[in-house]
């Protein structure tokens, strides 16, 4: 296995082959509703691959995490839509996506991934991490140290999100 973190050299050596990898286990992942289109991914690869923590098999890609920077502290619909609103010295770390590829899931990839996105955000100066997450993710990303803010007022995908939040 080896763990990438994304960034602006590393993506412009062969940035369909991220473009394709990232859409992929997108789709391969969520709900048509909840995957991230296409070019969506190319707008946010192409402003912020930094942003993309990437787990390989070989040259599958079998889990990420995605999200950016900003000074926003929660978490809406709009940064998913909008690319242009990273900020790279933001103090906030988004994290629009968790993904498993479903023959590789309850190994622990995604929290490696989890982990290794915890530290660099730390170790980076933000002041913390956010996302949104279904109620039955609730538990699962606790067990990282997040806390539940509140109900999201996310329409993403349709159905009820909640923000949860960690600070370092």
């Amino acid at each position: 296995m080896e763990l990438i973190r994304l960034n602006k050299e590393l993506y412009e050596k062969n940035p369909e082959k991220y473009l394709d990898d990232v859409t992929k286990l997108e789709r391969d992942a969520f709900t048509a509703a909840e995957a991230c289109p296409r070019e969506r991914f190319a707008a946010r690869l192409s402003v912020w691959p930094e942003g993309f923590w990437l787990l390989y098999d070989g040259d599958r890609l079998i889990s990420m995490v995605d999200g950016f920077m900003t000074d926003t502290p929660d978490l809406s619909d709009e940064m998913f839509a909008d690319a242009g609103l990273h900020n790279p010295k933001g103090r906030w770390q988004m994290i629009f996506g968790v993904c498993t590829h479903p023959e590789y899931r309850y190994h622990g990839y995604a929290g490696q991934l989890m982990r290794q996105m915890l530290e660099d955000a730390k170790a980076d100066g933000r002041k913390g991490a956010v996302l949104t997450c279904r109620e039955a993710k609730l538990h699962y990303y606790a067990k990282f140290g997040f806390h539940t803010d509140s109900v999201s007022s996310s329409q993403h995908g349709g159905g009820m999100w909640y923000q949860m939040r960690i600070r370092f």
